[in-house]
């Protein structure tokens, strides 16, 4: 992959990296201040239901950060773009849907037919 490609990368998931770790402590900070004061019942409901909702989008955030800095180190060592399964190189077009995808797509297809035939 040519260095311009890189830095693109680079900026992308650094910049999603920064956006994830702000709405990260916005999240946070939220859940420490929201408190429920009512007595009613469906009251005490939805604000669990709401801060279920949050925590389990948090995960999802936490996960995303991890392949992201994952992504990052890659671009470092040089070996971005490269899939983990064939060692072949990840498409662009891929890269730029997903830039935190570790297998190109065939390798991806394969194992997401094997997980349909397995029944994961």
């Amino acid at each position: 992959m040519e260095y311009q490609d890189l830095e693109y990368f680079r900026g992308i998931l650094t910049q999603s990296l920064n956006d994830l770790l702000k709405k990260g402590d916005e999240t946070v900070s939220l859940l420490l201040e929201s408190t429920v004061d009512s007595s009613d019942f469906i009251d005490k409901a939805t604000f669990e239901a709401d801060r279920s909702f949050r925590l389990r989008m948090r995960d999802r955030e936490n996960k995303l950060i991890r392949k992201i800095e994952k992504s990052l180190t890659k671009i470092d060592e040089g070996t971005f773009g490269i899939c983990e399964l064939c060692g072949e190189d990840i498409a662009i077009k891929r890269l730029k849907a997903r830039p935190v995808a570790t297998y190109c797509i065939v390798c991806k297809n394969r194992m997401e037919a094997i997980e349909q035939v397995a029944g994961v």
